[in-house]
């Protein structure tokens, strides 16, 4: 599948707007606490039972899926010491998420189990993507363990209940190898990661860091009679006419049998829209070249 230029604007899409700091910052309580007031009225639901290690594999020997990221990638103008920082958020986050147990119509909430990442819990300043940049914050990058969470769970019978995309694409791709967008952002805590199980087995999330990768699974008792193909079904850049690109694609989930290879379910995962904040083009050599469009993370 190849990528696409077009100029003209899909209808609906909102011009880019600036939101006063002021507003930002009383809208965040607002919805933190509204939050807050959701997580007490349905704490029962949620998932916090956690199994150790040596029982994981033990009581839940089927991988369902499987995936790891690199931990440490080369991006422009970002400090090396802050993906160092990273390393440690993740491992600290793993202490709180490893081996929880997702009973049948439980709901998995990645903030409700984490909680909030502040430097009395060991939280090192990390990358933090915000408002079409970066910047420093307690606790950042813990956003890759959810796009990895995330991916994992497309390939699972699990629903996903809550997710947040990135409303900006900051930096070109690099050494990607899943489709643009195929990730979930989050803050604290109003912006978060939820997974239900819809299913009727138990299932356990496992994650790992070994050799600078972030890895993780999920496991269950039994194994599933299905597997999952997620892909790219468009992916163009567009010339917005206000001025700017955005960079959109379309995500698609196939639900196939495992013995017969019959395709049951295709069905649309996510449509996504981003800001781009590099230009898509650059002169090389006398003649246009597409930059960077090398496909996944």
């Amino acid at each position: 599948m190849g990528f696409s230029f077009k100029k003209k604007s899909i209808p609906g899409m909102y011009r880019k707007t600036n939101r006063g700091n002021l507003r930002l910052f009383f809208g965040k309580i607002y919805f933190q606490w509204k939050r807050y007031l959701v997580w007490f009225l349905e704490r029962k639901s949620f998932a916090t039972i956690r199994v150790s290690l040596d029982k994981l594999t033990h009581n839940f020997p089927i991988s369902i899926f499987k995936h790891s990221s690199p931990i440490y990638r080369r991006l422009k103008d970002v400090p090396m010491y802050l993906q160092e920082n990273k390393k440690v958020n993740l491992s600290i986050a793993i202490s709180k998420l490893d081996g929880v147990i997702l009973q049948p119509n439980q709901v998995f909430s990645f903030w409700y189990l984490v909680g909030k990442p502040t430097k009395h819990k060991g939280y090192l300043l990390g990358m933090q993507l915000r408002n079409g940049s970066f910047i420093e914050r307690t606790g950042g990058g813990l956003c890759q363990m959810a796009n990895l969470i995330y991916w994992m769970t497309l390939h699972s019978p699990l629903e996903v209940k809550e997710r947040w995309r990135h409303s900006f694409d900051i930096f070109p791709d690099s050494e990607r190898t899943l489709p643009f967008g195929s990730g979930a952002t989050l803050s604290y805590n109003y912006i978060d990661l939820q997974i239900k199980n819809t299913t009727k087995q138990p299932f356990v999330l496992h994650l790992w860091i070994e050799d600078d990768f972030l890895k993780g699974e999920w496991r269950s008792e039994v194994d599933i009679p299905f597997i999952y193909q997620v892909y790219e079904s468009y992916h163009g850049f567009h010339a917005e006419p206000w001025g700017g690109y955005t960079r959109r694609n379309t995500i698609r989930r196939k639900k196939i049998l495992k013995d017969t290879k019959e395709i049951l379910e295709d069905e649309l995962v996510t449509e996504n829209t981003a800001w781009m904040m590099y230009e898509p083009l650059l002169e090389s050599k006398g003649s246009s070249s597409i930059r960077n469009l090398d496909r996944g993370k």
